[in-house]
């Protein structure tokens, strides 16, 4: 039996537009749009609910596989969920495999067909965070500190790993002279520790930092601007 509220759905629909809807009820439950998104590795699934409303009983299962194989696999904490989403961060940690993932609505005892994202990469789709990044000022210079993001995976003593220590990645540092409003690049290499020297004293610079990886030829989003004034 349809729930009462998307009865009443339908039949606004079929007064405003003088047409009932002819699709099969599992059809209209079917959800939209799948697709993962992806940053620093963490790979979620989303998905939108179908076209019928979505509702209390309304759940979500949610399967995966590697490109290139049969066999689909359960992800049992997505089974039966109400959420839009599912974290297969885990099930997709080869970041340069290619995977899918589908999902598939039930209610009220029918269920929809599955909707299938597209074949999805971390490694090419991630998107990286700009770094993280310290200033200490040291005798008229001013050292830069830059962390690279942790990825989701841990090495074997339980420690997070570092995106640094996995890929190829340059940091890009910019620095920026606030009394001549005028932004120049200062490094562009592989080490987190950079030291600016030549700087005028009394002066206020603002630093701002971004990560680029050259096999994608692809940036992160510049840090937020850190500030100082020389002595």
């Amino acid at each position: 039996m349809m729930p009462k509220h998307c009865f009443l759905g339908f039949l606004v629909s079929f007064f405003l537009t003088g047409v009932a809807e002819t699709q099969p009820a599992h059809e209209s439950l079917k959800p939209q749009t799948a697709h993962f998104q992806s940053r620093n590795f963490y790979n979620i699934l989303h998905w939108q609910p179908g076209r019928a409303c979505a509702n209390n009983s309304s759940v979500y299962f949610v399967q995966y596989k590697v490109y290139g194989q049969k066999q689909w696999i359960n992800k049992e904490d997505c089974w039966g969920i109400q959420e839009f989403f599912c974290d297969l961060t885990n099930e997709t940690s080869e970041a340069q495999e290619a995977y899918y993932g589908r999902v598939r609505t039930a209610s009220a005892g029918i269920h929809s067909g599955w909707t299938m994202t597209q074949r999805f990469s971390p490694w090419w789709e991630t998107k990286i965070d700009p770094p993280v990044m310290n200033i200490t000022q040291v005798n008229g210079s001013l050292l830069v500190i830059l962390h690279a993001p942790n990825m989701p995976y841990r090495n074997q003593k339980g420690k997070n790993v570092s995106m640094e220590n996995s890929y190829e990645l340059v940091y890009r540092v910019f620095i920026i002279n606030n009394s001549l409003e005028k932004k120049r690049k200062v490094y562009e290499g592989a080490h987190g520790v950079v030291e600016l020297e030549a700087l005028t004293p009394h002066t206020s610079y603002c630093v701002v930092a971004e990560i680029y990886q050259p096999m994608l030829d692809r940036s992160s989003q510049k840090s937020e601007e850190k500030c100082v004034e020389t002595p």
